[in-house]
């Protein structure tokens, strides 16, 4: 079981860590910072540097088969070290930023399209959701107004766990129809924007709103007769 740092720490850049396995596509670490690909979220890339001084490319994250371990998943033609190689894992910052200001942006776009959502994705500083807004008229000027006013609150980002059955006990905490949050193991992150909004997500998210930065929605495209898809694209740093 892979150890997963960014749950409680999404500003961590690097840690140590030790090869636990090998997978055909990368090794398996006891514990890591990097993100694996879930919930809208790509996985993260960066690299691994071991004590002999080499460098290992990380080009994806992903689950492994039974979803305790995480792969890092290196570059083609890299030589995996052994089970045991202690090492420096280092995500890539830059990309890393960009989509937790963008995965946060778009739970702010939840509270501001009260909607359910049918699908979704988090880019590298923009993003989309669809939404079953009915006969519902919606406009981009407007969206993009109360958007930058709650990035413009600079309200905290906090995490906090609730049990399996507590959130079966309380289905309006899940916005998402097509993708669930994750149950098995006993319990569930809530990631709560104070006062704005509150939802099951492993994602990594940024701890103020204000450093998403400016937003604008940039297409509302049809998808359906009743299903919008909105996207949104951030300024190129945060506020």
């Amino acid at each position: 079981m892979t150890e997963q740092l960014f749950r409680d720490d999404a500003y961590l850049k690097e840690a140590d860590a030790v090869v636990a396995s090998r997978d055909p596509r990368g090794v398996i670490l006891d514990r890591t910072i990097f993100y694996p690909q879930g919930g809208g979220q790509p996985g993260d890339r960066g690299e691994l540097l071991l004590e002999d001084g080499s460098r290992l490319i990380v080009v994806d994250t992903v689950y492994g088969a039974d979803r305790t371990g995480i792969v890092h998943v290196l570059a083609e033609g890299t030589s995996q070290p052994s089970p045991g190689a202690r090492l420096i894992a280092r995500i890539d910052w830059d990309l890393r930023f960009k989509r937790m200001r963008a995965h946060t942006a778009l739970h702010l776009m939840t509270a501001v399209l009260p909607f359910p959502v049918t699908g979704g994705a988090v880019g590298e500083g923009e993003g989309r959701l669809d939404f079953d807004s009915g006969e519902a008229v919606l406009d981009k000027a407007e969206i993009g107004e109360k958007l930058n006013a709650l990035i413009g609150r600079n309200a905290p980002v906090r995490y906090r766990w609730i049990s399996d059955e507590e959130l079966a006990a309380n289905p309006g905490l899940v916005k998402t129809m097509t993708v669930k949050p994750p149950t098995g193991t006993g319990r569930v992150r809530l990631v709560e924007i104070e006062g704005i909004d509150l939802q099951p997500c492993g994602g990594t998210h940024v701890a103020h709103t204000g450093e998403i930065g400016e937003a604008s929605v940039t297409q509302i495209e049809k998808k359906g007769r009743i299903n919008r898809r909105v996207r949104l694209a951030l300024s190129q740093s945060a506020a």
